[in-house]
């Protein structure tokens, strides 16, 4: 009984003298200056308090950098930054507001504007809300772009004839974004949506800050060296100026500028236009626009394949049957219905000049047959064995062919030659007739 009560007593007791925290004041009720461990104000008190105080700022003149301008429909969201150090502020500009404002305020430029600071006691969150501003000219950070813009225009790195082609289906494609980004998640899945056996080799990278630059040339240093890759992509997401300055910076845009493998820029959203897309073969307005650039889509490829097929399909088609109406006009000429004949009137012909070619030999024959009897009668009328078989003789003597007795004095030795065979002969002189 009594170790039961023992902690309702001590509890009561407690209560009663004051010191515990049964009676601490409610946390509304404390002031932030009089807050203790053991007497806390509340997050509406300490919110009040902090906008009590900002609300006695009033509405100062700020002065500073351009490094975003987000218009939308409602108004206008933009961040200044300092000219000197790195604190950046969020200012609004109401619809009403902007269209008292000078039409021309870009990222970069320097401005001055009346804000008025608002610290929001449910959400914790501290704006600045601009009721007007001046522009007073080129902040820092745009003029040493613009400064570093003509000086790479003027070397020829911005020039359209050194940019080359990217492949019309690369092999390998080499990607450069920050991991598990969404930009990496937009490429990755937008070109394998177009052409579903694409590959890729991912580097990851720091895309913001002070290690931006260097992450990225290691980068794209080792996927220039890679001869597989055949194109290389460089994606982040939007983000205000100041976040892009990375890509803007000289070291990376020559490291681009003297790549062998072509390389697509896909910075941001389409407004945002750092100097890398000036010097990339290749600008992509956004990640996923980039990804539609590299690879073709697989279904426009088809449906051209099957228009190509199909206007080949229908040219053959054409062509046999233009060919079979030109066929069918041959054959219905009466040469072609009836080919024998064009044989027939050759073999008619063959025949004749046969027959004339016969007769004219036969005459031929007839003649030379003829001639040559003759020529053998005047021959044989002729020739010398011809005589002698009528009973001539030939006499020679001393080779000669005696034709003067003269010639065969007493005691020649002659020969005599008569139809059929020669003889040897002494001669008796002249004799008397």
């Amino acid at each position: 009984m009594t170790d039961a009560s023992t902690p309702l007593s001590t509890s009561a007791s407690t209560a009663l003298s004051g010191t515990g925290p049964a009676f601490a004041p409610p946390g509304g009720t404390v002031h932030p200056r009089d807050s203790s461990p053991d007497h806390p104000c509340s997050v509406s008190a300490l919110g009040t308090v902090v906008r009590d105080y900002v609300a006695k700022l009033g509405s100062p003149w700020i002065e500073g950098e351009v490094t975003e301008w987000n218009v939308r429909n409602v108004g206008t969201f933009a961040r200044l930054r300092d000219l000197e150090g790195d604190a950046v502020i969020s200012l609004t500009i109401w619809s009403r507001v902007r269209d008292r404002l000078p039409k021309d305020i870009k990222p970069g430029d320097h401005i001055v504007v009346c804000a008025k600071p608002e610290y929001r006691v449910k959400s914790g969150d501290l704006s600045y809300t601009v009721s007007s501003a001046r522009h007073v000219g080129l902040g820092d950070l745009l003029e040493n772009l613009e400064r570093l813009r003509s000086k790479l225009r003027a070397e020829g790195l911005f020039d359209p004839g050194r940019k080359r082609r990217l492949p019309f289906l690369p092999h390998l494609v080499g990607l450069i974004t920050a991991k598990n980004s969404d930009a990496e998640k937009d490429v990755l899945r937008n070109a394998e949506l177009r052409w579903p056996h694409v590959s890729f080799r991912v580097e990851h990278a720091t895309v913001q800050g002070d290690q931006c630059v260097p992450s990225v040339l290691a980068a794209l240093r080792k996927l220039d060296d890679d001869p597989a890759v055949d194109v290389i992509v460089i994606a982040r997401g939007g983000g205000d100026f100041q976040d892009l300055l990375g890509f803007s910076d000289e070291r990376l845009l020559r490291a681009v500028a003297e790549a062998r493998t072509p390389v697509v820029s896909a910075i941001g959203h389409d407004a945002d236009r750092p100097l890398l897309d000036e010097v990339a073969d290749l600008r992509a307005s956004t990640p996923t626009d980039a990804a539609k650039r590299i690879v073709p889509d697989v279904a426009e490829q088809l449906a051209i394949v099957r228009q190509v097929r199909g206007r080949l399909a229908a040219r053959v088609a054409q062509k046999l049957q233009h060919e079979s109406v030109h066929l069918e006009q041959l054959r219905s000429r009466p040469v072609l219905r009836q080919p024998e004949r064009m044989l027939q009137d050759r073999a008619s012909s063959i025949e004749q000049h046969l027959a004339r070619g016969r007769a004219a030999t036969t005459r031929a024959l007839a003649r030379g047959t003829t001639d040559v009897a003759e020529l053998r009668a005047g021959l044989r009328a002729l020739s010398p064995q011809h005589t002698l078989d009528r009973g001539y003789a030939i006499v020679e003597v001393a080779g000669e062919i005696v034709r003067d007795a003269a010639s065969a004095p007493q005691g020649a030795e002659a020969r005599v030659t008569v139809a059929r065979g020669r003889f040897a002969a002494t001669s008796l002189g002249e004799v008397e007739p």
